[in-house]
């Protein structure tokens, strides 16, 4: 009887575990996404204040629970010498997060070299990618059609995937609930890639 009743207890409650990486250029607000994301989707979760975050220097790890799916976030460092790890996490990943700083028109390129090399790894093929032009509140910003312009000449090499490009605040929290819950629905019906454990709550 114990164990039937264990059984059932740990289907009804356990949660399919998914890596998301999260990646692009440093200061683009990958760090302050993953903290928005964390009190969004925990009650009573009090991160750090926003403007302390700064610049990653190798890995942060977050975890958020959405329905029956566990998305474990690693927030890579975006500085050029740290770009050079980021294929050391492809293989174990089940979606991207690629963060874009709308306000920084100067890096834009720096930016796209970066998403065209990681798009392109065998590595990361049929992996969802969620591209978020951030910091969409100041309104200097470059719109999403304007990044989408520059980022054109990558669309070929997206492949056969999902990918979304959405506007976001990591700062106010815009489009970041939105954003998750996209990359859950990916990530759930990516066959190629299925979760990595089973977990408990």
């Amino acid at each position: 009887m114990y164990t039937l009743l264990s059984g059932l207890y740990k289907y009804v409650f356990r949660k399919d575990e998914y890596c998301i990486l999260i990646l692009g250029l440093d200061n683009a607000g990958k760090t302050t996404f993953l903290e928005q994301s964390k009190t969004r989707f925990h009650k009573g979760y009090r991160g750090m204040s926003l403007s302390k975050v700064t610049t990653t220097v190798g890995l942060n790890i977050g975890t958020v629970d959405v329905a029956k799916a566990r998305l474990m976030f690693w927030d890579l460092g975006g500085q050029e010498e740290l770009q050079s790890l980021w294929d050391k996490y492809y293989a174990e990943c089940h979606g991207v997060i690629y963060v874009i700083d709308s306000t920084d028109e100067e890096r834009l390129g720096e930016s796209k070299r970066a998403f065209e090399k990681m798009v392109t790894s065998e590595a990361l093929d049929g992996v969802p990618i969620l591209v978020l032009a951030n910091k969409q509140d100041v309104e200097t910003c470059l719109s999403i059609p304007d990044i989408k312009t520059a980022f054109s000449d990558c669309s070929s090499k997206i492949g056969r995937r999902d990918c979304l490009t959405q506007a976001c605040s990591a700062l106010t929290g815009k489009g970041v609930r939105e954003g998750i819950e996209w990359m859950v629905k990916c990530v759930v019906r990516n066959v190629h890639r299925p979760p990595r454990q089973r977990d408990i709550t």
